[in-house]
């Protein structure tokens, strides 16, 4: 099968389908941050740069981590339909799709933006781009919902987001801290049996990039329809694993989960009676925080005393949730 990291064979293939033209000078840049693809940007002579992206079997992780890379066909769905469910320009349009070789192409972002983790880590914090981030998310959980009837057919499959998701974060975590097994084990049977709206499953901030002050979303092969308490408890854990690193900007970084949380209800408020999900949010929350620390995906800019003082601190919450996500934010924080 092709490899798209080999620039020969990516040179080849793209003349051979006739996305470039034959004498074009062509530029392979390999895009690093994801473990579960790998990525290149195809900057052209004579006509628009673009991103090829293709799908791995076994992810780049410390333990053995398996998905199937027919998750391709699964991210192109995701972007036809984000693309209707997102204020425009907020995801990167669809250029061509092969099954058979498990990529697609996507727009290249243009020049200048930067990538919001790395914004983050380096203490960039603006308050807007959370406000951005909540909305975001909110219009793809409540328009989703609404057309509810034609998307649900279409991302029933919910083998990825067991495999990628559930298995990797839930349940191999599980194995890790056993104190926690009966929480998750609770947790795992909600989520399959709350099949609501369309979930992206991996809303981060590394998918994230920044241009001309505007968020746009990347990274879409964990698109399910299921549970959208997972995206929040996904998303929050990226501002309080953070927070948990950098502790002179602590405050500043529940602010930002805290505002994130407060757009994305006003905008979900009438639709699939969030008001009864805030519950599974928070436990959502506090599982992603444990599975970042002890699951196969561990976040990379956590040192060991940092990882062990967010295990200590999830677990003891563990023991008695806390009634709100803004309840949530202000004990992870005092507690750290």
């Amino acid at each position: 099968m092709l490899a798209i990291d080999d620039p020969a064979q990516l040179q080849n293939y793209l003349l051979e389908t006739g996305r470039i033209s034959a004498g074009e000078q062509t530029d392979f840049t390999p895009l690093a941050g994801g473990v579960s693809c790998t990525t290149v940007l195809v900057r052209r002579q004579y006509g628009a740069d673009f991103v090829i992206k293709q799908a791995l079997r076994r992810l780049r992780v410390a333990t053995r981590w398996i998905s199937s890379p027919e998750r391709s066909h699964r991210e192109a769905e995701g972007i036809h339909w984000l693309t209707r469910l997102t204020p425009d320009g907020s995801i990167p349009c669809l250029l061509f799709e092969d099954g058979e070789n498990h990529l697609l192409a996507m727009e290249a972002v243009p020049s200048p933006h930067d990538n919001w983790k790395s914004l983050l880590l380096a203490g960039t914090l603006v308050e807007d781009h959370a406000r951005q981030f909540g909305a975001l998310l909110g219009s793809i959980h409540s328009n989703a919902y609404r057309l509810r009837e034609e998307i649900e057919p279409v991302f029933r499959d919910y083998s990825f987001f067991e495999t990628l998701r559930l298995e990797a974060y839930y349940e191999f975590t599980r194995s890790q801290v056993v104190e926690a097994a009966p929480f998750l084990d609770q947790l795992t049977a909600e989520t399959r049996e709350n099949k609501i709206t369309l979930v992206h499953g991996d809303f981060s901030p590394k998918n994230v990039l920044i241009r001309q002050g505007r968020l746009i979303l990347l990274d879409h092969e964990t698109i399910h329809w299921g549970d959208p308490m997972f995206d929040l408890g996904f998303s929050l854990t990226h501002f309080l694993s953070k927070a948990n690193r950098d502790p002179d900007n602590k405050g500043n970084f529940a602010r930002l989960g805290l505002t994130h949380w407060q757009t994305y209800c006003d905008r979900v408020q009438d639709s699939f009676r969030f008001q009864d999900c805030e519950a599974r949010a928070v436990r959502h929350t506090l599982a992603c925080l444990l599975a970042r620390v002890s699951g196969r995906s561990p976040l990379e800019y956590l040192d060991t005393a940092q990882q062990d003082r967010q295990r200590e601190c999830v677990l003891g919450l563990m023991n008695k949730p806390p009634a709100s996500i803004p309840l949530l934010i202000r004990s992870f924080i005092a507690d750290l």
